[in-house]
């Protein structure tokens, strides 16, 4: 893995926003509807060439292919690629269980003016109904190979793929078949460790994204204490330890937001509660949300906090408002923890995805792309700061 030896080195969260043409390919697809398969597949692979060309122009270090691959979003893809789950539709009698949480109970009625604007768009749940394996070989291998000659004539040197943590894979399914859900999600984290090691042996850094880790709180607290989560927390470490368990560390990347989703969030967790249970995860760096109002103060968490020689990967730059940073203030925002924990150690990044899904973006493309050159000019003079 790739450190900011004499200069801070800039990436992203990895969820790009898809160009028109490809989104409606992905539309057929989801839909199940047909669709020209070899037409589709040079749309994808012209993409994925232009994303990267893209990422290069603004100056991001190191790129990743824009999830373009994935026809579900960024969490629920996984269906395609495992085996055991089945797909059936919310009954109009029960709770859609992707509307729920302690900041959508205290602000009811401003989650009822977005709902009506951004609807939730899931109308099917996952549940498990057989034993779970992966699958997804051939699409996985398909994403590497668009993604390895879409690098070919570039100066990248190091590129990362972002995929699912055990826990936040098909986040919300229902058990029917295992004994427990902890037993459901260790065969969760058996079946993905598939993809997570395909990804490493194709040579690229693997990211694995972890909203529901942070998130679950909001979840779980009330009725459940806070110390039922950091159990709950806990177990999810342990389980994805396991699932890279022998894999290259400084290959690793490990993605912590709080849900990205537009609203309040006053129940968020704080970092500082548990930011000793993250960094027990065995990988090689953390890439953590920081630049939103409601986490931006918590780069003083790395005051005490120990990385142990691993990367920190701050959000700088967010993928939730139209507004671009300023690069003064991206650099403020790199400066400030790389006196806290060495100018090595730390490559700016964004706070999330700018895009969840195929079809849903936080941002118009063109502030998308005005955001992370305004992040790579703020690394810039981060640099003349630190490498004087």
């Amino acid at each position: 893995m790739k450190r900011s030896t004499d200069r801070i080195l800039t990436t992203h969260v990895g969820s790009l926003i898809r160009p028109q043409a490809l989104q409606e390919f992905l539309r057929a697809r989801q839909g199940g509807k047909p669709y020209d398969v070899k037409a589709y597949q040079a749309c994808l692979t012209a993409s994925v060439a232009e994303v990267v060309r893209q990422q290069e122009a603004a100056g991001v270090d190191i790129p990743s292919d824009g999830e373009f691959g994935k026809s579900i979003s960024w969490a629920q893809y996984a269906l395609e690629r495992l085996s055991g789950f089945e797909r059936r539709p919310i009954r109009q009698d029960s709770a859609n269980p992707f509307k729920r949480g302690a900041d959508r109970t205290q602000f009811a009625e401003f989650y009822a003016e977005l709902d009506a604007k951004e609807a939730v768009a899931t109308t099917t749940e996952a549940i498990c109904v057989g034993p779970i394996a992966y699958t997804g070989q051939a699409e996985l291998q398909t994403d590497i190979d668009n993604f390895k000659a879409a690098l070919k004539g570039t100066k990248i040197e190091e590129a990362f793929m972002p995929v699912a943590a055990p826990a936040s894979v098909i986040p919300d399914r229902k058990n029917e078949f295992y004994k427990s859900d902890e037993e459901l999600q260790e065969a969760i984290a058996g079946a993905m460790r598939t993809e997570y090691k395909m990804i490493v042996d194709a040579g690229f850094v693997v990211q694995l994204d972890d909203a529901r880790s942070a998130v679950t709180y909001d979840r779980m607290v009330p009725p459940a204490s806070f110390a039922d989560y950091k159990r709950w927390l806990e177990k999810q470490i342990d389980i994805l330890n396991r699932a890279i368990e022998g894999l290259p560390a400084d290959r690793i990347r490990y993605h912590v937001c709080w849900g990205s989703w537009p609203g309040p969030h006053v129940s968020d967790v704080p970092l500082k509660d548990i930011v000793d249970v993250i960094l027990k995860a065995k990988v090689g760096a953390f890439v953590i949300e920081g630049a939103n109002p409601r986490h931006e103060h918590e780069w003083k968490v790395w005051k005490d906090a120990k990385l142990d020689g691993r990367v920190l990967i701050p959000g700088v730059i967010s993928h939730a408002t139209n507004v671009v940073e300023h690069p003064e203030l991206v650099a403020e925002r790199i400066v400030r923890l790389a006196k806290l924990v060495g100018r090595e150690n730390v490559i700016a990044g964004t706070d999330c995805g700018f895009a969840q899904g195929p079809f849903y973006r936080r941002v118009h493309p063109t502030v998308m792309w005005a955001k992370l050159e305004a992040m790579a000019e703020g690394a810039r003079l981060a640099s003349r700061e630190l490498w004087p």
